[in-house]
């Protein structure tokens, strides 16, 4: 006997064609949130992305259940162990989407730092045209400036990498890390890098940029007392998790002139976003976007189908 899997927030159609062939049977059709803990019963196995969650009370009322599968790095939206303690495998993609977050960051840090975000809006040409080139032609230049990488994992590393290529001086707190290596490539050698570990405190002090790249554990990592301990004028970038910032506190931090903007891709309660955020001048936003490239999804859908196919062949045996 094969599973049914669930797909519940999409999957490249590669990945869905893939698990057909391996003699799965697959059901693309979304299932809302509420009406999982009857009809997710049906089912053997559940893929998702960030959107659905996967918690206890769900778990408890699907004994049949054989595994969960997060489309991505982050697993927040599963009890993970609670699921593994009944049984159930847990799987994630974490090496696939990372150079993609990553980029999105870079861009995101690079969009800020030119204005971008404002400019686009206010952008129209004609008479403007001369004094909105004044307006923006008091920007800066990243090269030389220190980058606070809040979380060095592959994401992390990947935006370290890239930030270091272009000049900037990148620094790290991660307090499941105790060197922060780089491997970068010059020409045809490859060259090691100790990058330097500081405190989250001393960090902000430091730091022009501050980029998290960290799970969200329960509490934010930028708050009002982590605001207000900044250097005056940085940037912050945010494509991990929206709960790992105070939205009300950033807000006050760019009216107070103490960040000088955002980028941001996640947020609390997706997708319900406050407005404030969405309008403010001093804020580039995106929708969660990070893993979403061709390149990323492919992958993620490669890694899930053999994933999911090695663990149909451990527990048939």
């Amino acid at each position: 006997m094969s599973w049914k899997i669930l797909i519940n927030d999409g999957m490249e159609e590669s990945g869905v064609n893939a698990l057909k062939s391996l003699g799965f049977e697959v059901d693309t059709q979304k299932i809302p949130q509420e009406d999982l803990p009857h009809k997710l019963q049906e089912y053997h196995g559940i893929i998702v992305r960030s959107a659905t969650k996967v918690r206890k009370e769900l778990i408890d009322v699907c004994p049949g259940l054989k595994f969960i599968a997060r489309g991505g790095v982050g697993m927040d939206n599963i009890d993970v162990s609670y699921a593994r303690d009944k049984g159930i495998a847990v799987i994630n993609t974490p090496a696939a989407s990372s150079r993609s977050v990553a980029e999105l960051a870079m861009a995101h840090l690079l969009s800020t730092t030119r204005g971008l975000q404002d400019a686009n809006r206010q952008f129209s040409g004609g008479d403007q045209f001369s004094a909105l080139k004044k307006k923006w032609s008091s920007c800066s230049e990243i090269q030389n400036k220190t980058l606070l990488l809040l979380g060095f994992g592959r994401i992390g590393s990947e935006l370290a990498k890239m930030a270091t290529a272009m000049g900037m001086h990148v620094i790290v707190n991660d307090p499941f890390v105790e060197k922060a290596n780089l491997k970068i490539k010059l020409g045809f050698q490859e060259v090691d890098i100790e990058l330097p570990m500081v405190s989250r405190e001393e960090g902000l002090t430091k730091a022009d940029y501050v980029s998290l790249h960290a799970p969200f554990t329960g509490s934010a990592l930028l708050g009002k007392n982590e605001f207000a301990i900044m250097k005056k004028g940085c940037f912050v970038i945010n494509t991990s998790r929206g709960e790992n910032i105070d939205e009300d506190a950033l807000l006050h931090a760019l009216d107070a002139g103490i960040v000088s903007a955002a980028g941001l891709d996640v947020f609390q309660n997706e997708p319900h976003i406050k407005e404030a955020l969405i309008q403010h001048p001093k804020i580039c936003t995106s929708a969660h976007i990070g893993a979403s490239t061709m390149e990323a999804q492919e992958r993620i859908a490669g890694e899930l189908v053999e994933k999911i196919n090695e663990l149909f062949k451990s527990k048939s045996l």
